[in-house]
């Protein structure tokens, strides 16, 4: 039976990813697992000034302050650049993740159809159990 002790949530900000965060935060909770909530910007949207790191952090510590559960677990936030897929299972791999929980959507607009691309790769590139969430 998988009991995790590091579970890492990619996050768009997005409803979606609220709802996986939850549920890695109810996970956590239950097993006293350390959860990894990151973000990634693509290095092209980067420069085009979508998000910078400062402003990335201010929206995921905005993202976990819905979650009251958010301070009975112990959540490391981070900002990651690159490609969305890669960037989630280097840090998978370098934090040595047991469970990753992932939104099977994203945003709006173009971010929506990303997300599911990124989710798929994430599925089919993972060493560790993969949970997605609707």
């Amino acid at each position: 039976m998988l009991r995790p002790t590091k579970i890492l949530v990619p996050t768009d900000f997005s409803e979606y990813s609220d709802r996986a965060l939850n549920q890695a935060l109810d996970i956590a909770k239950e097993y006293g697992a350390k959860v990894y909530v990151l973000h990634v910007v693509l290095e092209e949207v980067y420069f085009l000034g979508e998000f910078s790191d400062a402003e990335a952090r201010k929206a995921l510590q905005k993202q976990l302050d819905k979650f009251p559960q958010a301070k009975e677990v112990e959540v490391i936030p981070d900002i990651k650049r690159g490609l969305h897929y890669e960037a989630i299972l280097e840090e998978a791999e370098q934090k040595k993740i047991d469970l990753i929980v992932i939104a099977s959507l994203g945003r709006s607009g173009i971010a929506k159809y990303l997300i599911g691309s990124v989710a798929r790769n994430v599925l089919k590139g993972a060493k560790c159990p993969v949970l997605l969430t609707k």
